[in-house]
């Protein structure tokens, strides 16, 4: 069995990604990814080219590998059935977390205010003088600032406490790294709040790690990530490709991009438009999952980080079936033809039909 983003024959857990595919078709050896060490991964692929599937895999490897910590971040609400065995894992439905573990400068970011305005000035001396969302609002009426500032500032917090994802009581970083997948269903609320819950547990996550303070390495699974790290400071990509402003989320999660590996946190981003994730996204990756593109921009934005060793173009090889992928290893810097292995958990992942298949012919008749 060859394994994926292991550069030695050294022993460690694995995660079961599928088998290579070979040049009939057939499927060849098994093959695996390391979860030894921590990784930044990618994977894409168009809607409906099993780019979610893939994710869940990768999640039940980890469930069952020894000494790591998933954490899936669930925006559609699809990996519910990763609570199911062999996985076991905790789904959190709209999880929530302390008001006073997003940094204050990100509080004006979130509410959508100028951080150099009286309103959203104040809303960051308020995040950084007090511990909850209710002792915020609460000090508002005595802060030195103009009665329509603490209106404003009022009326933006109160839309905050309406999202109902701050809490005292709100997920801890440690309580996220036990031995089963933690799947963060934000699939019932804004992108907005959503973000917010991401910026904080992945940020308390490698802070955790750096500090020590948990002994297994945490993976965090990111689902839709073009919701959360899209844009960034890397400047206009190919046209078409949106160049969206990034999300609440997006400096946590580059932390773990760009220095993740050191203290031991590892990250896999999925997304089907991969155009519209920074540049740094694809270039820090050390393993791309590149399922069936279509769109040119997104074949461009993949194309762009071709290793040296790839001696083909990415566009000649890319999958055309459901379920296969292109892996890319920056590790043993190599290329691979995989099909991904069927989920061991219910995928509920699945587009709906009108008719099914079992169906058809008694309808058709």
């Amino acid at each position: 069995m060859h394994i994926i983003g292991r550069a030695s024959d050294e022993p460690g857990p694995v995660c079961h990604l599928g088998n290579y595919r070979a040049r009939d078709g057939s499927d060849g050896a098994p093959v695996s990814l390391d979860v030894n060490s921590p990784h930044a991964a990618v994977v894409v692929g168009k809607r409906g080219s099993g780019k979610s599937h893939t994710l869940g895999v990768v999640a039940e490897g980890l469930a069952q590998a020894e000494g790591v910590a998933p954490v899936v971040v669930d925006p559609m609400g699809v990996f519910g059935g990763l609570e199911d065995a062999p996985a076991d894992g905790t789904v959190h439905e709209s999880p929530t977390v302390r008001a006073d573990a997003l940094p204050p400068s990100a509080w004006p970011e979130l509410l959508g205010l100028d951080p150099t305005g009286p309103v959203g000035s104040l809303v960051w001396r308020l995040a950084a003088d007090e511990d909850s969302l209710a002792d915020m609002l609460a000090a508002v009426e005595d802060a030195d600032a103009a009665s329509e500032t603490r209106r404003a500032a009022t009326n933006h917090l109160v839309l905050a406490d309406s999202w109902g994802v701050f809490s005292e009581d709100g997920l801890s970083p440690e309580s996220l790294c036990g031995p089963t997948p933690d799947v963060l269903d934000l699939s019932g609320m804004g992108e907005t709040p959503a973000n917010a819950v991401v910026r904080v547990v992945a940020r308390g996550l490698y802070d955790v790690r750096v500090a020590d303070a948990v002994a297994r390495l945490p993976w965090v699974l990111v689902d839709e990530a073009h919701a959360f790290v899209s844009g960034g400071d890397d400047g206009p990509r190919a046209a078409g490709s949106g160049n969206e402003p990034a999300g609440v989320a997006e400096p946590a999660l580059r932390t773990i991009l760009t220095r993740g590996r050191a203290p031991g946190v590892g990250l896999v981003l999925a997304t089907q438009r991969p155009s519209a994730l920074p540049g740094v996204a694809v270039s820090q990756a050390d393993l791309r999952i590149v399922h069936r593109l279509t769109a040119g921009p997104d074949v461009s934005a993949m194309a762009a980080a071709d290793p040296t060793y790839f001696d083909e173009s990415l566009t000649a090889r890319l999958p055309r079936e459901r379920g296969c992928a292109l892996v890319v290893d920056d590790t043993t810097e190599s290329v691979h033809d995989v099909r991904v292995r069927l989920r061991q958990t219910p995928d509920r992942g699945s587009t709906p039909v009108a008719v099914a298949p079992d169906d058809a012919s008694e309808t058709m008749e």
